[in-house]
């Protein structure tokens, strides 16, 4: 064992600056004595960077680096899975999941870059991220050593993370008394751990960051336009913004009013059942928007073929395939579908409730002077006669058997 930990001179590890990577960070060096490069991608998630920069070298990395990941994570990886309306088992909208494989895919390039061949990261054995960063890695280099601690080490839960990182002087956020895991990016946030391991309690007001509590939101709806082009949102109430820019935007209209919270026990791709708590504002309102315009666009067939392989897509985006070639290839045919999806959507928001309001679009197939109630001179009702018996065939067939033989008992 020794032999093969000493083989590693260099590491890149995927840094967030909290609990878990820090102790890493600080065990990657005992352990192996190697030297650690820590990567840490800013994804929106609000925290200080140069802080996180200077805790890293604090702890003991060799160089960090920081990126602004932003723009890159909401063009290229949140706009498509929303361009396929992913929803995991009806109510999540993998905002965890979206953001593993574009970290994954820069720590590979920077330890390319490096010259080195191990990469580190501090999801546990028991989750879901092991699989998404490793897949990743493997996908994008086979050859690729990866070091998981949480498979390796001697500490068993949280609580002896603190104790560890108390011991060596690491400044970390937890507390025995709020063990509470999160992870935060511009698109939501989420939370496991402490009081959350058992589904009957209900999440504690206070461990909300993103929105308010629906009770307390204001007792007057806003009301938010939200422009598509090709199934892209392009801009809230006429103005144009960056991606990234339109997506915190809409986070700060949603959580003001307390929208896109979840609580939801899944199915994790290990096994196992798992209570998340999450909060998505922007990213429900967005959801909800497309659907709108596509409601309007989409032809009937289109949307109800795309409708039955959003199960099949989000399992590939929560499960880690991100780069896989099933999902590119659904990926296509999903953007296929969007070529027309051009338009507005109006939706209300009101005390945790995201509704739709009004949809317009230069695109759309609804068509008032055949969908009217009112007289019209383009649809012949006698028609749907014709329609009718033509499919109801087969069941006026299966009766009729069923009849003689109920007859001749």
């Amino acid at each position: 064992m020794r032999n093969r930990q000493t083989s590693i001179k260099k590491v890149v590890l995927a840094y967030s600056g909290g609990l878990d990577t820090s102790v890493i960070l600080k065990w990657l060096k005992e352990t192996f004595g190697c030297e650690v490069i820590a990567f840490c991608a800013d994804l929106g998630q609000g925290e200080d960077m140069k802080a996180v920069k200077a805790k890293a070298l604090r702890v003991g990395a060799s160089k960090v680096y920081v990126e602004d990941l932003r723009e890159t994570f909401v063009r290229d990886y949140i706009f498509p899975m929303l361009r396929a309306s992913a929803v995991y088992e009806g109510s999540y909208l993998l905002g965890t999941s979206i953001a593993r494989p574009l970290i994954a895919k820069r720590q590979i390039e920077i330890a390319e870059r490096e010259g080195t061949g191990a990469v580190a990261h501090g999801a546990t054995g028991k989750g879901n991220d092991q699989v998404r960063f490793e897949v990743t890695y493997l996908a994008l280099n086979p050859s690729v050593r990866i070091i998981a601690p949480w498979r390796e080490w001697e500490f068993r839960s949280r609580r002896e993370l603190i104790e560890y990182a108390q011991r060596h002087g690491i400044p970390v956020t937890a507390t025995k008394a709020k063990p509470y895991s999160t992870d935060q990016n511009l698109f939501h946030i989420s939370y496991e751990g402490g009081i959350l391991e058992d589904p009957w309690e209900e999440a504690p007001e206070d461990i909300f960051e993103m929105s308010v509590s629906p009770e307390k939101a204001p007792a007057k709806p806003a009301y938010v336009e939200i422009e598509y082009e090709e199934g892209n949102p392009v801009a809230v109430n006429g103005k144009r913004l960056s991606p990234a820019t339109l997506l915190a935007h809409l986070n700060r209209l949603g959580g003001a009013h307390g929208v896109g919270r979840v609580d939801l026990v899944e199915n994790r791709y290990v096994g196992m059942k798992s209570r998340g708590v999450y909060e998505t504002p922007g990213g429900t309102i967005l959801h909800v928007a497309h659907r709108a315009v596509e409601s309007l666009t989409l032809d009937r067939e289109v949307l109800h073929l795309r409708d039955s392989l959003i199960p099949r897509y989000a399992d590939m985006v929560y499960n880690g395939y991100w780069h896989a070639p099933e999902r590119e290839m659904l990926q296509a045919s999903m953007d296929e579908a969007q070529r027309d999806v051009t338009g507005t959507a109006r939706v209300k928001l009101y005390k945790g409730t995201c509704s739709v309001a009004g949809r317009r679009s230069t695109r759309s197939l609804y068509r008032l002077d055949m969908a009217t109630f009112e007289e019209d001179e383009v649809y012949r009702q006698k028609d749907a006669e014709g329609f009718i018996r033509l499919n109801a065939l087969r069941l006026a067939i299966r009766a009729s058997r069923k009849k003689m033989t109920t007859r001749k008992r």
